[in-house]
């Protein structure tokens, strides 16, 4: 069988271009003893991804090329040497950017067809898991408080949003364009959204928090988190997940004014953290997402893109705002 794999043949000087990227195709992998051979369904785009390539997430390791694009994936098990799994059960598992993968059984998981599978890679995986645990584990909400969510219309923000109101939380979101702004208030229950690129971001936010901000989800970092430091309230919370204005960049920018001055003054606590932190709660946090999604309390949103060779594309417009929700690459039926 030949498998299609899109490899990083380059890193980025400056912002990543699809030349960064090349598709090449080989002979499928062939299982060992305990393992089983993955068809990739679908898999995903993550801005995070490009932190790897910057070499500025100390998890992903040393940025390389010439190797398979790294991403997770819904795959069904075409051959198995495992007891664990049969031929056609469907699992979630590390595929990469390609068609087929061979993996240790013990690092794949069952999934079942009960809800759409991409909701696998988006809110019931890394991504939904982001949300729940630095909102709920980090930012601590309670009933009542203003949530300011940035990226509000990303892959993780828009279910930060989602959850702070399922927690009874006032939500306010930033994003990119006005036409972002009405879908998270009209589709997904925000109160407020604000564009950053209005030249008058700071008063529209000001505005849009009246009462300042208990908790503000960061994942963006650079001027948002600039402008949100001056509304924190005293002892309020800054959850710090990602800083998506500072990825496709060969030269991040420094930290925003406020930093310590506002923290001290304030009592004001700003929290880093990785979702793998939280690995021994996955299933419970599942468990719940599964029945907030059932139940119609949060309707996570999957930005599907066809075709493993617009990868590539996909990541870079991803990059530049294109994405709403989870951009997944739908690789195959």
């Amino acid at each position: 069988m030949e498998n299609r794999q899109v490899l990083i043949d380059s890193l980025p000087d400056e912002k990543l271009t699809t030349d960064n990227y090349k598709l090449v195709t080989t002979e499928a992998p062939e299982p060992g003893d305990g393992e089983i051979l993955c068809r990739t369904l679908l898999t995903t785009v993550a801005a995070g991804s490009r932190a790897g390539l910057q070499g500025s997430a100390s998890y992903a390791g040393a940025p390389q090329t010439n190797i398979v694009m790294n991403s997770s994936g819904v795959a069904r098990v075409e051959v198995s040497n495992s007891d664990k799994f049969e031929t056609g059960d469907l699992v979630t598992c590390a595929t990469g950017w390609q068609d087929y993968s061979v993996h240790a059984a013990r690092h794949c998981q069952r999934v079942t067809d009960d809800v759409d599978l991409a909701h696998y890679l988006g809110a019931l995986g890394t991504n939904g898991l982001t949300a729940y645990f630095g909102l709920l584990n980090v930012g601590e909400p309670q009933a009542g408080n203003t949530v300011l969510v940035s990226a509000a219309a990303g892959s993780v923000g828009h279910m930060v949003g989602q959850i702070a109101k399922i927690k009874g939380c006032r939500t306010i979101g930033t994003t990119s364009t006005d036409e972002k702004c009405g879908m998270l208030i009209r589709d997904l229950g925000f109160d407020a959204a604000v564009s950053y690129r209005n030249p008058d971001f700071r008063a529209d936010l000001k505005a849009a928090c009246p009462d300042g901000i208990d908790i503000y989800f960061d994942n963006t970092g650079g001027d948002v988190l600039g402008a949100a430091l001056f509304r924190m309230n005293e002892h309020g919370r800054i959850v710090c997940c990602g800083v998506v204005s500072q990825y496709d960049t060969s030269n991040p920018g420094g930290g925003p004014k406020g930093v310590p001055g506002l923290l001290v003054n304030k009592r004001i606590r700003m929290q880093g953290f990785l979702v793998f932190d939280y690995l021994s709660e996955y299933e419970s946090a599942r468990t719940e997402i599964k029945n907030w999604i059932k139940s119609g309390d949060l309707n996570p949103v999957n930005d599907t893109v066809e075709g493993l060779e617009n990868a590539p594309r996909a990541f870079v417009d991803l990059l530049s705002g294109g994405n709403v929700g989870t951009r997944i690459i739908k690789v195959a039926d």
